[in-house]
């Protein structure tokens, strides 16, 4: 009795759905190679900007971007009866704020400096008095650009009304204070000591991730497992068919 041939199965889906995976994975792996490029730039270029030697304040939003996350300069004095609080959390999870402090210019005009952080018992500035200069100084820090709105969508909103800020929103905290407009960008006060230790300086966080390498490997190691998978399967099928 001659023997039934088992029909052919096809290798077109297989092959299909190998190549799309492939070209999938592949094209992730080489996206993170490029972000890997480029966050390497930015930190090359953020570590050059904070080492340099102070500037003097931008007076334009324009000269500003140019110079962000460099060290800056300014004379003038602090208005310490209009400072704003920022929610904040240190790096080890310490809740608390960071004191936002209009700064009346030398060379005339407003512009905010974070002063930097302080726990929740010391928010009333009655409690750190000894720490609010009176008359001239001069702030060194770095210069930050604001957000042009709401960071995320998971930020909440800033309430004005209670002096309570989750974000820099310069032209509603200006508003706040009853100041005239003050520029799109913040001075990030550095790390020099303030009478009592509060508020604490230097809180911008310098340190940027740098997992794209990982994550590009990640993908190529899952290109090579998808084709070793469809090679492991064209042998089966080839086995099954003789």
């Amino acid at each position: 009795m001659q023997r039934l041939a088992m029909p052919r199965k096809s290798f077109a889906a297989p092959t299909l759905f190998t190549l799309i995976g492939l070209v999938l994975l592949l094209g992730l792996g080489t996206w993170q190679v490029q972000r890997l490029h480029w966050k390497e730039g930015l930190i090359a270029e953020r570590a050059a900007a904070v080492s340099g030697a102070p500037a003097a304040l931008p007076r334009t939003l324009d000269e500003a971007r140019a110079l962000e996350f460099h060290r800056v300069r300014a004379a003038g004095r602090f208005l310490h009866e209009h400072e704003l609080h920022l929610h904040a959390t240190t790096a080890v999870g310490e809740a608390g704020f960071h004191v936002v402090t209009p700064f009346a210019l030398a060379r005339g005009g407003t512009v905010l400096v974070d002063r930097g952080f302080v726990p929740q018992r010391l928010l009333d500035p009655a409690t750190r008095a000894a720490s609010n200069p009176a008359g001239e100084v001069e702030v060194t820090g770095l210069l930050r650009l604001a957000p042009d709105g709401r960071p995320s969508w998971f930020s909440p909103d800033n309430r004005s009304d209670r002096n309570e800020w989750f974000y820099i929103d310069t032209a509603a905290m200006a508003q706040a204070a009853r100041l005239p407009d003050v520029p799109q960008f913040y001075v990030d006060a550095d790390a020099t000591p303030n009478p009592g230790g509060f508020p604490l300086g230097a809180q911008t966080r310098l340190d940027l991730p740098n997992d794209h390498l990982q994550y590009a490997v990640t993908w190529y190691a899952l290109a090579g497992a998808l084709v070793i998978v469809y090679i492991l399967l064209l042998r089966r099928r080839r086995g099954e068919s003789n």
